[in-house]
C-alpha cells in the first residue's frame, strides 16, 4: 500500500484499456444520468436501492417532525435510501467513487434486493468492464459503500478485488478504524469487504489529489476518518459527500444529523461549512443516499434558511430556465446561523 500526506498521487499501477468515454457509452437505464463539471463528465450509477430503520436515519429528531419529510415507511418501519456511485473520467483515468453494497454472499438480503438493479450491471449498462476501472475511492468503510470493492469469482470461495487494475483510496484513518473495529462498528467494517483490497491501497492522510481535478478530501463526523470527493474544473466544482447526510432534510438543517453518525457535533460543523461554501460558489452537490440520482444545488432563502434543488441531468428534457447537469456561478444569501 502507498501513504500519501497532504496532496500526493498514486500513480504505479498501469492504465486499464480504454473503453470510450462516458458520453459515447449506451445510457439505456436510469444508471446513466449524465452531468458535467467544467470539462468533467460523470454518470451517476446505482447499486440499487437500500431500506434502512428511519429512526437511525434521523437519530434524535422527534418521529412528527421528520416523517413531514421522509418517504413513506414500509411495514417494517423503514425507508428507501439510494446507493449513488459516481463514475468519472479525469486526466486519463476512470475513477469509481463509491461501491454500494456489494454482491457476495451475505452483502445482499431483502433489504437491498439485487432485482432493482446493483452496481456492474450499472456499469455494464455503460460499456465498463471492471478490468477498465483504473481507481476506486470509499469516502468511508461502510459496508454500504464498499461492498462492490470485494467480489467472490465463479469456482473461487474466498472474496478477490472486483477491480482487479484499480487502485483502492481511502483516509488512513478510515482504514485504521475499520480494520480495528470496536463494539459498536464491527457490524459495518466487514473483512470480506477489506482484506482482499490491502496491498491495493493508497491511504491519504488529509488532502489527496486523485488528479488535478479529482481531490480527496477530509469530511469528518460520521465516522473520523470520512471523507468527500471534490470535483473542479474550471471556475465549476462540485462535491460529492458520501454519508454527511443520508436525506436532503439533513443538509437544509444542521442540527438534523444521523442516528449513525460517530461524532455527532463534529459532523453538523463539517456539514454547514460545506454547504455554506457550496451556496456560494453554486456548486453541484451528489450524496449517496438520496433518491436517485442524488444530484442537486444547495440555495438559501429569502429568510436564509438552506434548501436542496434537484438538478436535472444533462440528457433530461427540460424547460427554458429548468436548472440541469452543470456547475455555475450561483449568488448566495445570508448566512444560515
Amino acid at each position: 500500500m502507498s501513504r500519501c500526506s497532504g496532496s500526493c498521487r498514486s500513480g504505479s499501477r498501469p492504465a486499464s484499456p480504454d473503453v470510450g468515454s462516458i458520453e459515447e457509452a449506451a445510457m439505456s437505464i436510469p444508471s446513466g444520468a449524465r452531468y458535467r463539471i467544467g470539462g468533467v463528465e460523470f454518470a451517476v450509477v446505482s447499486d440499487g436501492t437500500y431500506w434502512y430503520d428511519a429512526g437511525a436515519v434521523f437519530g434524535v429528531v422527534p418521529r412528527v417532525m421528520w416523517e413531514r419529510v421522509a418517504p413513506p415507511l414500509d411495514e417494517r418501519y423503514r425507508i428507501p435510501l439510494g446507493l449513488n456511485c459516481l463514475l468519472l473520467r479525469s486526466r486519463g483515468k476512470t475513477i469509481l467513487i463509491e461501491t454500494g453494497v456489494g454482491g457476495k454472499p451475505g452483502d445482499r438480503d431483502a433489504a437491498t434486493p439485487a432485482e432493482d438493479g446493483t452496481l456492474l450491471t450499472s456499469l455494464a449498462a455503460l460499456g465498463v468492464t471492471p478490468e477498465a476501472i483504473d481507481i476506486v475511492v470509499n469516502t468511508h468503510l461502510h459496508a454500504d459503500h464498499c461492498g462492490w470493492n470485494t467480489s467472490v469469482a465463479p469456482g473461487l470461495d474466498a472474496p478477490v478485488p472486483t477491480f482487479p487494475n484499480a487502485t483502492y483510496v481511502m483516509s488512513s484513518a478510515e482504514w485504521h478504524d475499520a480494520t480495528h473495529p470496536n463494539e459498536r462498528t464491527r457490524a459495518t467494517y466487514l473483512g470480506r469487504n477489506l482484506e482482499p483490497i490491502a496491498e491495493r491501497l493508497t491511504l491519504a492522510d488529509g488532502e489527496h489529489a486523485i488528479t488535478d481535478e479529482v481531490i480527496f478530501a477530509p469530511a469528518p463526523g460520521h465516522t473520523e476518518g470520512h471523507s468527500s470527493v471534490i470535483v473542479r474544473s474550471g471556475q465549476e466544482w462540485g462535491i460529492y459527500l458520501g454519508d454527511l447526510a443520508q436525506h436532503r432534510a439533513q443538509l437544509e438543517r444542521t442540527p438534523w444529523v444521523s442516528g449513525l453518525d460517530v461524532l455527532p457535533l463534529v459532523s453538523m460543523e463539517t456539514k454547514k461549512r460545506l454547504m455554506d461554501e457550496c451556496i456560494e460558489a453554486g456548486a453541484l452537490v451528489m450524496f449517496c443516499h438520496g433518491p436517485y440520482p442524488g444530484v442537486g444545488r444547495m440555495t438559501r432563502t429569502p429568510e436564509g434558511f438552506r434548501k436542496w434543488e434537484d438538478v436535472a441531468p444533462l440528457a433530461h428534457e427540460h424547460a427554458e430556465g429548468e436548472d440541469h447537469g452543470h456547475s455555475h456561478p450561483h449568488p448566495h444569501g445570508q448566512e444560515h446561523a
